[in-house]
């Protein structure tokens, strides 16, 4: 694909910006990205990866738009909207597209409501079911940036943003769109951690992914943003693939064969084999079966000699924003990184001998030389794969 990554805007428990979230994701030390509250889940402490810093007003915006989904994805477009209105004025607003990803929207605000209503009968005089529409996020963005091209959103889980990208570039490719502001947001609330502690996937503590005491998850928030398009930027969205494994609603098939199918069709996409890859940002959740199943796809795919981590247990699962954040990450390790500093994997070093033995990134760990193609993985409820391959432009 010639199709690049040209401007990058991301939030999450790392910080705000490219610079700052780096930083932290590089760093040989461990981060201080996961807060232990309970303010989502009244009663019961969890480690979550929570946004606290300070986010846009969005006092100006519809009512339907005024959510903390929205504010998010502000703060992460701010980072960017420079070039993004240059992109705009040099194309005109019909033809620069949106497609995000999102499974959160105005939840939050919904909750609320609800609760205004249990206690008073009525609905808050300023809540809209609108704010809970999926297709909130991308029609937000399009008001703020005031684009009259195509604007939509998938909603497909935890693969929901690194599909956004993938559909991102094919509409680029078809001469739909000649820029897309492409990548995805979710926040944290009280039903997405209830409904986890539900299926009980949520870690006791702090994720351990491929460890042996590895025991669930921990939730976060984030919003990532690209500015993607034809003209040469600092990183390329080489190759996207996608699969559905049909196999149960919340369960990876074991055998990883949809994941194979996934990355294999980035790597075919992008012209690669596989020993081209450097890294793999795992989706590394943590939970049992997850990593079992990555564990065995990747090493099927790629061998045991790529470097792989997982980026969980800085920021928190993100969700529906994790194929984004993630692949902004992967921006960040090829961009301005000219040792190659590969990102840590953050657990307790407990190897599970059931898992195929992988090449675990430990703190301080570099390639020596810039890197030059990333893949990373989000694997989704309902075995919705996809897998993206950034490289070095």
């Amino acid at each position: 694909m010639n199709i690049f990554l040209q401007e990058l805007g991301l939030i999450c428990a790392l910080g705000c910006g490219k610079d700052a979230v780096r930083r932290a994701l590089l760093s040989p030390h461990p981060g201080a990205g996961l807060t232990l509250t309970d303010r989502y889940s009244p009663g019961h402490n969890h480690q979550v990866g929570e946004v606290s810093l300070s986010l846009p007003p969005l006092s100006h915006a519809a009512p339907q738009h005024q959510i903390r989904n929205n504010a998010l994805a502000a703060a992460a477009l701010a980072q960017i909207r420079a070039a993004v209105q240059t992109a705009i004025d040099r194309y005109g607003p019909a033809r620069v597209a949106i497609v995000v990803g999102t499974s959160t929207a105005g939840i939050v605000e919904g909750e609320r409501a609800l609760s205004t209503r249990q206690l008073s009968g009525r609905w808050p005089a300023d809540y809209s079911y609108a704010q809970q529409e999926l297709g909130n996020l991308a029609a937000f963005l399009a008001a703020e940036l005031g684009t009259t091209g195509i604007a939509h959103g998938i909603s497909t889980a935890c693969s929901s943003s690194a599909k956004a990208m993938a559909s991102g570039a094919r509409l680029l490719a078809a001469g739909y769109a000649d820029a897309v502001i492409t990548g995805g947001c979710d926040v944290l609330s009280t039903f997405t951690l209830a409904g986890f502690s539900a299926l009980q996937s949520l870690s006791a503590s702090c994720s351990l992914p491929l460890s042996r005491n590895r025991d669930g998850i921990n939730l976060g928030e984030g919003a990532a943003l690209f500015l993607m398009g034809k003209e040469p930027g600092p990183v390329r969205l080489a190759g996207a693939g996608e699969s559905s494994d049909a196999y149960h609603m919340s369960a990876p098939d074991p055998s990883g064969h949809g994941a194979v199918m996934a990355m294999g069709g980035a790597l075919g996409r992008a012209g690669l084999k596989s020993a081209d890859i450097d890294y793999v940002n795992l989706h590394g959740t943590g939970t049992k079966h997850n990593d079992e199943m990555e564990s065995i796809a990747v090493a099927e795919l790629l061998g045991p000699a790529v470097f792989v981590s997982s980026s969980k247990p800085l920021c928190g699962h993100t969700l529906a924003a994790a194929g984004a954040l993630e692949a902004g990450f992967a921006w960040l390790s090829l961009v301005d990184n000219p040792g190659g500093v590969l990102p840590p994997h953050w657990w307790d070093g407990a190897e599970d001998a059931s898992l195929p033995a992988l090449r675990i990134v430990v703190p301080g760990e570099s390639l020596g030389r810039p890197l030059r193609y990333v893949l990373s993985n989000s694997f989704a409820f309902g075995g919705s794969n996809a897998a993206l391959v950034l490289g070095a432009a």
